[in-house]
């Protein structure tokens, strides 16, 4: 019994060794299978890790009745997340896998694994097994890549937005005017003329000039002019005798103060004047009065209907046409604002006296949040300021205060392409992309394309980015990085002109890839400072081949 048993066993092991000898001989052959795999070093690309498998089983491999499976592994730290396992069959195979021909062939897979935090140290391996009769013999490990390239992720993401900007001048030029009338037809100063309030205004000021530390007379001018309503060679002569008459008067109207040599010039007719005036005036008619002689282009006709005009209307001829019979004494004021100091003092002293412009300039002076949010309500509780308000948003979005910025952002009139662009940024930041890329593209404008820029590097469509971000103020750091994700090296090192160590960091990997060692080391040594950076460095596939 016991002889018969032994006789058994020995029979059913050397079928199993003849079942399983076309599984055995493919393991030991599969050294000479060639596994290409594009990348070869591995690259994160909008979250995920692609990668192309070339595989060509040579003449005489694969068994008709053999069953192939592979997994793709991606190893990193002491983790490892398997793909989708790979199903082949011989020719003879009666199932529905990708059929391997007896006398060889290249069959090409895509690999896909989600990436996950630590991957960029990692290497792809594919595990194998090769199935005979329902027997399985496992092949040997065969690693066909390294590392995994997560560049991308330097993209900043806080995007941009911009505080709406203030008017507010350091120098405000200003006027201060007088004038004297004369009688149609006349070229004579009146001494009345010379004793009018006009006149008295302008010598006040004048005064009030040389007393006032922040004003500096920047120069004086005599303008004269001829009403509309007479010939316009008539009218050049007497516009120019009126200069001429002003300026002999511009001593007796100055005295002794020191109010310079005025440049005189003359207008000839004051067609600008009277559509002024007339604009001003309480007449009736004036909308269609101004209408009708805007009709005329030659001079000549439009004096001979305003001629007309005055005749029918009482006003233009008693009101408006005596008035532009003149010579205009005008003086060019500088007025120095108060300077940042003075604005920064008066803000805790008296703001009250600073003006809708001087609140929103003083606000960037001081990095204070509360301070920042205490100048904006004043300026939107007492000017009703728009811009304001959306500098109060940018203040909290700024300050990483998304619901509070939001609720900002919510009360802005002006539904501009500067709230278009920062109810973007919220929903970017909130990791709302598809919000965040319609924000943008509705905005249309440079900063909402900086910041589709970044959507787009998120997303892979790295060349599209590299437009986007082409020349838009204040992006170097995104910029550079969509250059270096399009290849373009050159461009990329151009561009990087901002001195913070992330910035460094793109152009060490950009000495890496052009292999300047030394530039690369000395990036690296200054992008260090950032402690983050200096661990990322240690582990970026970018240096790997640089690491000894």
């Amino acid at each position: 019994m016991k002889k018969t048993l032994k006789l058994l066993t020995l029979a059913f092991l050397g079928i199993a060794t003849v079942a399983c000898a076309p599984a055995k001989q493919m393991a030991k052959m599969a050294e000479n299978v060639i596994v290409e795999c594009n990348p070869s070093v591995l690259e994160v690309v909008a979250g995920q890790i692609n990668a192309d498998l070339n595989v060509t089983y040579p003449d005489g491999y694969f068994h008709p009745k053999a069953i192939l499976e592979v997994t793709p592994v991606i190893v990193y730290g002491n983790k490892e997340v398997e793909g989708t396992t790979l199903y082949y069959q011989g020719e003879k195979v009666k199932d529905n896998f990708k059929v391997v021909p007896s006398d060889g062939g290249t069959v090409a897979e895509r690999v896909r694994f989600a990436y996950q935090e630590g991957m960029e140290d990692c290497y792809l391996e594919l595990r194998g097994r090769v199935g005979y009769k329902g027997r399985y013999v496992y092949l040997p490990t065969r690693k066909v890549a390294d590392g995994a390239n997560t560049t991308y992720m330097l993209v900043k993401q806080d995007g941009l937005v911009p505080f709406k900007a203030d008017n507010y001048q350091e120098i405000i030029s200003m006027t201060e005017e007088g004038q004297i009338l004369y009688t149609i037809n006349s070229s004579d100063v009146r001494s009345s003329q010379l004793s009018s309030q006009s006149i008295k205004d302008f010598q006040a000021a004048l005064d009030e000039i040389a007393a006032n530390e922040r004003k500096t007379l920047a120069g004086t001018e005599i303008v004269a002019y001829a009403s509309p309503d007479g010939g316009q060679r008539l009218n050049n002569t007497l516009s120019e005798r009126r200069a001429g008459s002003a300026e002999k008067a511009w001593s007796s109207v100055t005295g002794k103060r020191d109010a310079g040599d005025p440049v005189v010039s003359s207008i000839g007719q004051d067609w600008e004047g009277f559509q002024e005036l007339v604009s001003k005036s309480n007449i009736e008619d004036k909308d269609l009065i101004l209408r009708v002689l805007s009709m005329y282009s030659d001079p000549a006709v439009r004096e001979n209907e305003i001629k007309n005009m005055s005749e029918v209307y009482k006003e233009l001829k008693g009101e408006v046409l005596p008035e532009l019979r003149r010579a205009r004494f005008i003086a060019n004021v500088e007025f120095k604002n108060y300077t940042e100091d003075e604005l920064k003092a008066l803000l805790n002293d008296n703001i009250n006296v600073l003006d809708e412009e001087a609140l929103l300039h003083v606000a960037t002076l001081v990095d204070d949040l509360n301070k920042k949010v205490q100048i904006y309500n004043q300026a939107i509780d007492r000017f009703g300021s728009d811009r304001a308000q959306f500098n109060l948003g940018a203040a909290y979005l700024e300050a990483g205060d998304l619901s509070r910025a939001a609720r900002e952002f919510a009360k802005v009139k002006a539904q501009d392409a500067d709230l278009k662009n920062a109810t973007g940024v919220i929903a970017m930041r909130n990791g709302d992309f598809v919000t965040a890329a319609n924000c943008f593209s509705a905005a249309g404008d440079e900063i909402g394309n900086a910041n589709m820029g970044i959507i787009d590097i998120l997303n892979g469509n790295y060349a599209k980015a590299a437009q986007e971000l082409a020349n838009v103020p204040g992006c170097c750091h995104n910029t550079v990085l969509a250059y270096i994700l399009t290849n373009q090296l050159d461009k990329a090192k151009a561009t990087a002109h901002c001195q913070d160590p992330k910035v460094k960091y793109l152009l060490a990997i950009i000495a890496a890839r052009q292999g300047n060692v030394g530039e690369m080391n000395s990036n690296l040594a200054l992008a260090n400072a950032n402690a983050d950076l200096a661990a990322r460095a240690k582990k970026d596939v970018e240096f790997a081949a640089f690491r000894r």
